[in-house]
């Protein structure tokens, strides 16, 4: 057996990506900065480097486990029998989401982008495909919808999908802004009403 060569690495990536997340998510993409990442990460900038290349990747690869470990309960809304049980699932949840106790209110995707510099345009753009992506996922499982006649063959899928995508982003700014669980829960409520059964 070969020796293995270099330092092995003396830190958890998932450990330091969950940290990090916790960063971006609070401060935002723009307000984070190398040495903030570094302090919550336990980390130096070498080796945040080595592991995860400059700030722009170290943020996408936390904006991805971000979306397996926190928004796992897109799959599960997905796999919902009816489109009108797809979004109930799905907003139910993302109130649960943004308003998780110990974690920031709202949602990396959305606070770690609602400001930026023109030099951070590539991770505006990064986030709008993660959420036009979403958004298709939702417009494929609604066309099914349509199609095996659980939705009227009148209704459009992109723009079901487009609903759902703003109710969720209006609910994460409204978390981060202070709103509760109960008040979001409420919103829910009101926006399931214009969905078709």
């Amino acid at each position: 057996m070969a020796a293995t060569r270099g330092r092995p690495r003396e830190f958890d990536v998932d450990a330091a990506l969950d940290r990090a997340i916790e960063v971006f998510w609070r401060q935002g993409y723009e307000g984070t900065s190398l040495s903030d990442l570094t302090e919550a990460m336990g980390i130096n900038r070498p080796s945040l480097y080595n592991a995860f290349g400059n700030k722009e990747e170290t943020f996408k690869r936390a904006v991805d486990r971000y979306a397996v470990v926190d928004m796992a309960y897109v799959d599960a809304a997905l796999a919902a029998p009816t489109a009108y049980e797809v979004a109930e699932r799905y907003l139910k949840d993302n109130v649960a989401a943004v308003t998780t106790p110990g974690r920031p209110p709202g949602c990396l995707s959305i606070q770690g982008g609602l400001a930026g510099s023109p030099e951070d345009d590539r991770v505006i753009r990064f986030l709008a495909e993660r959420r036009q992506a979403g958004e298709a996922r939702f417009a494929e499982r609604f066309a099914r919808a349509v199609a095996d006649g659980d939705l009227p063959a009148s209704e459009d899928p992109a723009d079901l999908a487009k609903y759902l995508s703003t109710v969720s982003a209006g609910l994460a700014v409204q978390a981060a802004a202070g709103a509760t669980r109960a008040q979001l829960m409420g919103v829910v409520t009101r926006a399931l009403r214009s969905f078709p059964r």
